[in-house]
């Protein structure tokens, strides 16, 4: 929503706040990629910063072009930043809506209220309808009126409900209803529910607001998604999709009600690969609550993950990969995906150079867990580790690769010899200690010193 009643500061001053705020940054993501486990305090962190930024980029500039009392006077006309763009008259109530533009209250709601979703003046789409008092610009026309001895008449009131309109209201609730009607009408309810939560944010919010919201939205899926039409069953998972990604509340909101999570676990397994695809991505969505990450785990939703991951078809792989990675940021959750035999399909992949970039970090992510490293050295994965290495121009693969083998390293010792072989043709550890990235030099330093420390003691001996 739009700012209201605040002045932006000097354009000087924001420059140098914006270039602190981004000094700042750089060194908590550096210290966030420095450090071997995620420090998620660190991590928020860091995104309350880049929502800081983001807020000063979208800040419009409220420009005024004052003139003194003497031309004002001389003029004797208003000034057109006083003047509402759709009366051309002077604003009694200024509001400001979604796309930063001002207008009189009761006009704009009229506009609103005829059915139009766009502004006015820009022609820019509303995401939703929310009006904001301009309190910066109501207080200047309130001194230019009392200056020219004008007296203000009371703002025209439309009864028009702030944030969404009545009609919009009972047009979503009929929806809902119709979402336990005949097959036909849940089909054309859940696609238009799936626009509307795709493009209105008033929508997507509506669904924390309304009782048994979500309930209803998956009211057609409530004997199992086996019967389930395949139109129907990927637009009330993808409408779901829509809803959490809104907002923390809708997020925790969705994972709290009973039947959600079982639906997208079921419809990771079942389903079209787009339902499936979305599915997953809605998992790594919720999976952003830490609350949410243990009830996906502990609700079964990683082994469906992972077989969705071992299917490896293109469209689902990456939110596949990406679901699995947020929840075993838990460490109860790298236990039960260790379990439920994510290395070996994980390892399997990258071996073939299947989408080495997108499954490399979950699998660094379940390094730190002992069971699979010992499961990685079984599977000869420091062959396949070094040979990434030697291929990769991408810094953050090298990163991940060393990572592991310094985990391997300190673990089994069985594979030093296969490292000091590799050391000894390529020199891709040294290589790696003097040009990665300051994490991939210190892991790489660690194994040479690990590997030297060997040698030494064996020569003592």
């Amino acid at each position: 929503m739009a700012k209201s009643g605040v002045i932006e500061e000097d354009p000087a001053a924001a420059a140098v706040k914006a270039a602190e705020l981004k000094k700042e940054l750089l060194k908590l993501v550096k210290a966030i990629v420095d450090e071997e486990d995620v420090n998620l305090d660190a991590v928020e962190r860091a995104y309350q910063m880049l929502v800081a930024l983001k807020e000063m980029k979208l800040k419009k500039t409220v420009s005024l072009k004052l003139r003194s009392d003497r031309e004002l006077a001389s003029a004797g006309t208003v000034p057109e930043e006083f003047k509402c763009p759709l009366s051309k008259e002077l604003m009694r109530d200024p509001v400001i809506i979604d796309s930063g533009q001002t207008y009189d209250r009761p006009f704009i709601q009229k506009w609103l209220k005829s059915g139009n979703r766009t502004c006015p003046k820009t022609q820019q789409v509303l995401t939703h309808t929310t009006l904001a008092p301009n309190h910066l610009i109501r207080e200047m026309i309130t001194k230019w009126c009392n200056k020219h001895g004008i007296k203000l008449s009371d703002p025209v009131d439309y009864t028009y409900e702030e944030g969404f309109a009545e009609s919009d209201r009972e047009h979503f609730l009929s929806l809902l209803n119709r979402m336990s009607s005949t097959l036909s009408e849940q089909k054309e309810a859940a696609k238009e529910l799936r626009r509307l939560t795709r493009k209105t944010a008033s929508v997507r919010a509506l669904f924390a607001e309304t009782p048994n919201a979500i309930p209803q939205l998956l009211a057609p899926l409530s004997n199992g998604t086996n019967g389930a039409h395949p139109d129907l069953h990927e637009d009330i998972i993808t409408s779901v999709l829509n809803i959490a990604i809104h907002d923390d509340n809708n997020k925790k909101l969705v994972a709290e009600t009973p039947a959600a999570i079982p639906l997208l676990i079921d419809a990771v397994k079942n389903g079209s690969i787009e339902t499936r695809s979305n599915a997953a991505a809605t998992i790594f969505t919720l999976s952003a609550l830490d609350s949410n990450k243990a009830l996906l785990g502990k609700s079964g939703a990683l082994k469906p993950l992972i077989e969705l991951l071992r299917e490896g078809h293109p469209a689902a792989m990456n939110d596949a990969a990406s679901a699995i990675f947020n929840m075993c940021i838990l460490h109860e959750n790298k236990v039960r995906a260790v379990r439920d035999g994510a290395v070996e399909v994980i390892l399997e992949k990258i071996k073939n150079r299947v989408r080495v970039d997108i499954l490399l970090p979950p699998l660094a992510l379940l390094s730190t867990n002992q069971k699979c490293v010992e499961e990685m050295g079984d599977l000869e994965a420091v062959p396949c580790l070094f040979e990434i290495i030697r291929e990769t121009t991408c810094d953050r693969n090298k990163e991940n690769c060393i990572a592991m083998l310094h985990a391997i390293c300190f673990s089994d010792r069985t594979k030093w010899k296969a490292m000091r072989e590799e050391e000894s043709m390529h020199r891709t550890i040294s290589q790696v200690a003097q040009k990665g990235t300051s994490r991939a030099q210190r892991k790489a330093r660690g194994i040479l010193e690990r590997l030297n420390k060997s040698v030494n003691v064996t020569h003592t001996a």
